[in-house]
């Protein structure tokens, strides 16, 4: 019990998927669509990987774009139009940004979706200076 008791992360596994559902069960109907993409970020062989949790999402409703060290996943899901009972999927729009690294190179990013996972890949180079003080001098 106890080898159980490490490998698990989180006590309460289902607990972030209450809490996301949260305003749409109890107080603002007209927000059901309303959600967060969820995403798992790494490192492995030199590149920092972002996958993101996209079922049910045509590749063509995909866009990612990089800009000032950020990277930005937008989705779009769309209803089709037919007669249900009942819908617990989630239509609508879904944007996701990443803070990128500050080795990131922006010009190697790779990106993959397949079986409703998308994967994206940013090379990483050496880390960039971080801003130095300079001192100012000042005659007397």
């Amino acid at each position: 019990m106890a080898v159980l008791a490490r490998k698990q992360k989180f006590p309460f596994p289902d607990l972030p998927d209450w809490f996301e559902a949260f305003p749409t069960r109890f107080t603002m109907p007209a927000m059901a669509d309303l959600y967060t993409m969820r995403i798992e970020e790494f490192t492995e062989g030199g590149r920092y990987v972002i996958r993101a949790e996209l079922p049910g999402i045509e590749v063509k409703d995909l866009d990612v774009t990089v800009e000032d060290g950020n990277l930005t996943i937008r989705a779009e899901r769309t209803e089709r139009e037919v007669d249900k009972n009942r819908s617990e999927i989630r239509y609508g729009s879904l944007t996701r940004s990443v803070t990128l690294p500050k080795s990131a190179d922006e010009n190697d990013v790779h990106a993959e979706y397949i079986d409703g996972m998308l994967t994206v890949s940013v090379g990483l180079g050496e880390e960039k200076a971080e801003a130095k003080h300079i001192e100012i001098k000042h005659p007397m």
